[in-house]
């Protein structure tokens, strides 16, 4: 127990800190919900998955994975680190993973775990990383992962054992890939958490290689952050971090430029001298496991203080209407040709049944002949959405907003899922506008 208590106050004094460097970024009037998600796929270890979509999602947003600290969760970081704040501010969505077993740490030790596809909480973590990109347009050249304490360890495994996943992460107070290797079932090594493990570089990037042998692709970047006081992941794993990504990365162990970015801090890149070189470490004089980690500084390093282009289909031109917060489609069920049948949401599929085409009369074509309709031309809410034969009533024409939602002409009330649901299946109505990503809506 004795290291999960140095651990737990280690993580709340990170915590502390951290959320003392954020708080002065702004915080936006009004923000998304942080929603769990369940059954979303391979999950050996009991993972529970918390997802935040912010309300402004870019186009093809960037992905990230943020993984917790020994005896924390997801929704503690999501509340304690600023990243929300930042996905809010350029479009990026954050997957907030959390361990249910009791020392709330991430299996950084097991076999299972070291190895690609092995099993343990890799396997759930990767199942979250695929639910979302099989529910959102995620841009595949943006995905990345970052932790603290144990999720800065479990950074680097999945730095590791997905290279054709992640394109880049940040590890904030962490150990090497393999440095917490163990064969006896024990989560926690000594040997490694006292700064013990010293090997060469070879021999640190001979282990991630060897996590998924033959691999020959492309390699993610790596940001490094470390107290060079810390007793509790001691610094020594800092220099060992940098020892294996140079060498997993292949470029020098020489630093190609230094600066101090903020008060205390010392920040080296390796293989490049810009933003975007391929290891950065930042260690901070004079702190131990908690240190000023600045999470603008990482989702810089990750590429994500960019949104990507979010230029829709043109006008005229047949394509799906996603909703936002369900990330499903509008859809017409069974492809059903009859006038009346009320729309729905449902798994996107590229099915004519879910092609919908603005006119220059601000009308929603499907199949060519037929409309989005306010039922009876009725104007309250809870009227239902149906198809009709297109006709020349304001009953079926529907503005495009920039915010993204869609309202009727005549009734000035959104087109939303019953009761903001996102299950397949939920119907369509009229409502009143409440500007959440229930009624929000993309063309793609």
């Amino acid at each position: 127990m004795r290291f999960r208590t140095a651990l737990l106050a280690a993580a709340l004094t990170t915590t502390l800190a951290t959320m003392a460097t954020v708080a002065t970024v702004a915080t936006p009037a009004s923000a998304a919900t942080l929603t769990q998600v369940t059954n979303f796929g391979t999950n050996p270890t009991n993972l529970q998955m918390h997802l935040y979509v912010p309300d402004r999602v870019a186009a093809q947003p960037a992905l990230l994975l943020a993984l917790h600290y020994c005896t924390g969760s997801g929704p503690a970081v999501h509340t304690g680190f600023g990243l929300s704040t930042l996905a809010d501010r350029y479009g990026f969505i954050v997957i907030y993973p959390s361990v249910t077993r009791s020392s709330k740490c991430w299996d950084v030790s097991s076999p299972q775990a070291l190895r690609r596809d092995g099993g343990s909480d890799p396997i759930g973590l990767k199942s979250m990383v695929d639910h979302v990109r099989s529910r959102y347009p995620v841009d595949s050249t943006r995905i990345g992962v970052g932790g603290f304490s144990s999720g800065a360890m479990m950074t680097n495994v999945m730095l590791g054992l997905y290279p054709d996943l992640f394109h880049a992460g940040f590890s904030s107070s962490g150990v090497p890939f393999g440095c917490f290797a163990t064969t006896n079932g024990a989560e926690w090594n000594s040997e490694c958490s006292g700064g013990r493990i010293v090997r060469t570089g070879q021999q640190w990037g001979d282990l991630v290689r060897n996590a998924y042998p033959g691999y020959t692709g492309n390699r993610p970047r790596v940001q490094i952050w470390h107290g060079t006081t810390d007793t509790t992941l001691s610094y020594v794993n800092f220099g060992e971090q940098v020892k294996q990504w140079t060498n997993v990365l292949g470029v020098s162990q020489t630093p190609s430029y230094t600066d101090t970015p903020q008060t205390s801090a010392t920040r080296t890149r390796y293989g490049g001298t810009g933003g975007t070189a391929p290891v950065e470490a930042i260690s901070f004089q004079g702190y131990g496991h908690s240190i000023p980690f600045d999470a603008a500084q990482a989702i810089r390093f990750l590429g994500f203080d960019t949104t990507s282009p979010t230029t829709p289909p043109p006008s005229g031109t047949a394509a799906p209407l996603r909703n936002v917060g369900a990330n499903r489609c509008l859809d017409v069920p069974s492809r059903s040709q009859t006038n009346g049948t009320q729309l729905t949401l449902w798994d996107c599929n590229g099915g004519t049944n879910q092609q919908w085409t603005p006119t220059t009369t601000k009308q929603l074509q499907v199949y060519g002949t037929k409309c989005l309709d306010a039922e009876g031309a009725a104007t309250t809410p809870g009227t239902r959405v149906i198809i009709w034969t297109c006709g020349s009533g304001a009953n079926q024409q529907w503005n495009l907003n920039t915010d993204g939602t869609v309202t009727g002409v005549q009734s000035g009330l959104c087109l939303s899922p019953n009761a903001a649901g996102t299950a397949n299946g939920t119907t369509m109505v009229l409502a009143n506008c409440t500007g959440g990503n229930s009624q929000k809506w993309t063309r793609n």
